[in-house]
């Protein structure tokens, strides 16, 4: 049984040590991940999966390599932040891959593109032939930006002398069952107010829904917890 409690234990440290080390490094590993990120994350967890598996007597030493890998990556990210020489050293530069519909090989081979790869990642972007492309931009974070040559880009209403109002953006007021008190207070409403709306719709209970929202004009979208669908669709074989 001691086995057991033991790796519960040294799980259970690896958990929170990647819980909080991330929490404190930010959202730039999912959000922006450049290859030096890639590579830091995977140093990351493994670290962290050492802490799970070796003997108990190293769990401390690990958790400490752990914590100084966290640090340092926390200070590289502040100096290369206020740093753009070192930034780009350390996360690299976008790319022209894409010129007015040509293709420059030249940046393609600097950055290990083929072929293959950049019509898939021009299929992604809904374009199929690379004459419509004006420019499309090798990101760091190995995303291609393209931009379509202005002839094939869809009408926008500005382009049509249009002004129209203002959408914004729908903002939650129940989530999973629970009342989003301070999205009431933004937008200027109270909880007697959202249960008139409630019980408008039929429903009784804040329990009885999984979501609601408002837009700016005012208009109410709610998913009940009971959709109560008669036909659902179903996809699966």
């Amino acid at each position: 049984m001691e086995p057991f409690v033991e790796a519960l234990f040294k799980t259970t440290v690896a958990f929170f040590g990647i819980l909080v080390y991330a929490r404190i490094l930010g959202k730039e590993q999912m959000s922006q991940l450049t290859f030096y990120d890639y590579v830091t994350g995977i140093t990351f967890g493994n670290i962290a999966a050492m802490i799970a598996v070796e003997p108990r007597k190293d769990i401390y030493l690990l958790l400490w390599v752990l914590t100084v890998f966290a640090a340092l990556n926390y200070v590289m990210g502040v100096v290369t932040e206020k740093n753009r020489p070192l930034r780009k050293i350390i996360e690299g530069e976008p790319t022209i891959i894409i010129h007015n519909g040509k293709i420059l090989e030249h940046n393609m081979a600097k950055n290990r593109y083929n072929m293959e790869n950049l019509m898939m990642q021009l299929r992604e972007k809904d374009v199929f032939d690379v004459a419509d492309v004006e420019f499309a931009i090798a990101e760091t974070d190995g995303i291609l930006t393209v931009q379509k040559k202005s002839i094939r880009r869809p009408v926008t209403p500005d382009d049509m002398g249009m002004q129209p109002a203002y959408e914004g953006v729908p903002s939650e007021l129940i989530v999973d069952g629970d009342i989003i008190y301070q999205n009431l207070e933004q937008n200027h409403l109270d909880e007697a107010w959202l249960m008139k709306k409630l019980r408008e719709k039929g429903y009784e209970s804040v329990q009885q829904i999984d979501y609601l929202s408002v837009d700016t004009y005012g208009n109410v979208y709610i998913d009940p917890v009971d959709d109560k669908l008669k036909d659902p669709v179903n996809i699966t074989d």
